[in-house]
């Protein structure tokens, strides 16, 4: 594909869909159909691929076999989302393809073992969370938990295809979250530059630590795309976590670094320090897995993970290559991810019982 922005959604795109080697062959076809300059030809064919697995879905759910239903809804959720991709948020086709998101997301928690929930958390007055909370299959009484927030203006619905399988095979509860509420997301665009944006996962841990089928001592949070600033800036100071996936203040370090920079070429002699306040007040172990290709270089971040290492030295650094979890190929790299939670999540129960 010529296009860079369709090429990184194709990318996405297969690296998203469950069970992937009988799916990439009918994307390749679909991509081969796509007529590049029309965004529109990108919209239909995905759309098109999406009713059809959803007619899939339907079709296995009538015969009685819940698991080709579930891997229909999650490949129709895919397929969704990326014949939204070239459209504004507020444009009638993305937000068509939102909404049969949606109806699939609702269909895969219906059938699937332990039934998933649509659920709300309260956040701000006006404005409640939306999120669904996969119990974790066969494991009784309180179960360790993982919670998964979407970064801004991202949804959770494609956090289903990717993780929900993972948590599955681990013995654990997933509860996925995004910050575009109930409805079609409109909302969002007079809450985005708020100064509270941090608190609303605050309220996702409070909803979990209320439940009675969730251990509170083993609940983990993880970013959605594993480099979230935004959440490392949302449990700074919340001893609640028993591990963390998110860049652990990578980035306020570099901004720090920024202003260092900036205040010497203006003469300036302000003293904003080196070290990360979000690494420091962070309490529990964290993880922090980057793609080599990513925004900054592997031996810088390799220096500033070590800086962070001196105030908080439960810190662990994975970066993958594209062939071990990238970009291209983030599968292996969220399997990482989920062992090092599962692992962690079992030190957390050895030590509360």
């Amino acid at each position: 594909m010529e296009r860079d922005d369709l090429s990184s959604e194709f990318m996405r795109l297969l690296g998203s869909v469950p069970d992937a080697s009988p799916d990439i062959g009918e994307c390749l076809a679909a991509a081969q159909r796509i007529d590049i300059d029309d965004e529109n030809s990108w919209h239909r064919e995905w759309a098109v691929m999406a009713h059809q697995a959803g007619q899939v879905a339907e079709s296995a759910i009538s015969r009685g076999c819940a698991e080709t239903a579930m891997a229909g809804w999650l490949r129709a959720i895919a397929y969704y989302q990326a014949a939204a991709f070239p459209f504004e948020g507020d444009d009638s086709r993305a937000q068509a393809m939102v909404a049969r998101m949606r109806t699939c997301a609702r269909a895969f928690l219906h059938c699937r073992d332990p039934q998933g929930e649509v659920v709300m958390i309260p956040w701000r007055a006006d404005y409640p969370l939306q999120g669904y909370f996969l119990p974790a299959r066969g494991e009784a009484g309180e179960a360790p938990a993982v919670l998964c927030v979407s970064e801004p203006g991202q949804r959770k619905e494609s956090c289903l295809p990717k993780l929900a399988h993972l948590a599955m095979e681990r013995g654990l509860s997933l509860l996925v979250v995004d910050l575009l509420g109930a409805d079609s997301g409109e909302g969002f665009a007079d809450i985005v530059g708020s100064r509270e944006l941090e608190s609303a996962i605050g309220c996702a841990m409070d909803y979990l630590t209320d439940r009675d089928d969730v251990d509170e001592h083993r609940i983990a949070i993880l970013a959605d795309e594993w480099g979230s600033s935004f959440v490392a800036r949302g449990i700074a100071l919340d001893r609640r976590y028993a591990a963390a996936v998110c860049d652990a203040g990578l980035w306020d370090m570099q901004e720090r670094a920024f202003l260092a920079g900036y205040s010497a070429a203006a003469g300036a002699a302000i003293d904003i320090g080196s070290t990360s306040r979000v690494a420091r007040r962070i309490m529990c172990p964290v993880l922090v897995a980057l793609r080599e290709q990513g925004w900054l270089q592997p031996d810088h971040v390799a220096r500033l993970v070590a800086e962070m290492k001196q105030d908080h030295p439960d810190i662990t650094l994975k970066l993958f290559a594209g062939e071990q979890g990238g970009a291209d190929n983030p599968a292996p790299g969220n399997a990482f991810v989920f062992d090092w939670i599962a692992a962690r999540l079992s030190k957390a129960r050895r030590l509360w019982s």
